[in-house]
């Protein structure tokens, strides 16, 4: 019989798998135990957390307000309630050192996750780490993994899209967005995480020169999921639209009963 630490592995090994260039990963974020076993059962190949979701349904603002031991807590009850492989959005790794973030990725493996999203957003949402600092956090990162012996998927965020406007976007950006991704490649990051990008010809010139898989989150009609794997994405994600949606659901439920509609 196996033991936790090789079906974990395992889970890790197969969670790489499934991001492939133009037949991308779908990934509906969950917030909660019961939100990952309703996603799980409605087909889904992998479970993810969205960090604004978890500070949400926990009363807390996103921007690692949540205290971290309730993070492991809710993850412990995620990996434990689901079958399917499980990555977390950790924001920025709840420190600002090598080995804070370095020990923090630990414990996350050590409650079961198999993939981690890691930003490079300074805290409270004053502009970036710089490119050196963000590849020392990933490789930490990476090395926490290997002492863990977990194939991690390390999906590095860049959030230059996110912090400005989709008009503001451009070529430049585009630019620094490659720079970013061969950087963070080469401190051991699995993938790129592009949040905010909507523009399809700088998400094909990604997905075509990015050395990484390459991560969109849909924000919008356009582009759709079908759009988004004809350009190259290879992993989709939808940040906090579920939770919001749930949300939307409850009150005008709410409002039906004490209306008595």
């Amino acid at each position: 019989m196996k033991n936790n630490h090789c079906i974990q592995k395992e889970k890790a090994e197969q969670f790489h798998r499934y991001h492939v260039k133009g037949q991308p990963l779908v990934l509906v974020n969950v917030w909660d135990a019961g939100s990952a076993q309703t996603i799980q059962s409605a087909g889904a190949k992998a479970i993810a957390t969205g960090s604004w979701s978890v500070a949400a349904a926990h009363g807390e603002q996103d921007g690692e307000v949540l205290p971290f031991q309730l993070v492991l807590a809710n993850l412990a009850r995620i990996t434990k309630s689901a079958d399917l492989p499980v990555t977390i959005d950790i924001e920025g790794g709840y420190g600002r050192s090598v080995s804070e973030v370095k020990q923090n990725v630990l414990q996350i493996i050590e409650h079961g996750a198999v993939g981690i999203n890691i930003e490079d957003q300074l805290p409270y949402g004053e502009g970036l780490y710089n490119l050196s600092e963000q590849c020392l956090r990933l490789s930490a990162t990476r090395q926490a993994a290997s002492e863990a012996d977990i194939p991690l998927f390390i999906n590095a965020r860049t959030d230059l899209f996110l912090q400005k406007a989709p008009e503001k976007h451009n070529e430049a950006l585009v630019r620094e967005a490659l720079v970013r991704s061969e950087a963070y490649a080469e401190a051991g990051a699995s993938g790129l995480f592009v949040p905010g990008l909507q523009d399809h010809q700088w998400i094909q010139e990604l997905c075509e020169r990015s050395p990484i898989p390459i991560n969109v989150m849909v924000t919008s009609s356009e582009p759709s999921p079908r759009q988004l794997a004809a350009l190259g994405v290879a992993r989709i994600s939808y940040g906090p639209y579920p939770y919001l949606q749930v949300l939307e659901n409850l009150k005008a439920l709410g409002q039906r009963i004490l209306t008595g509609a």
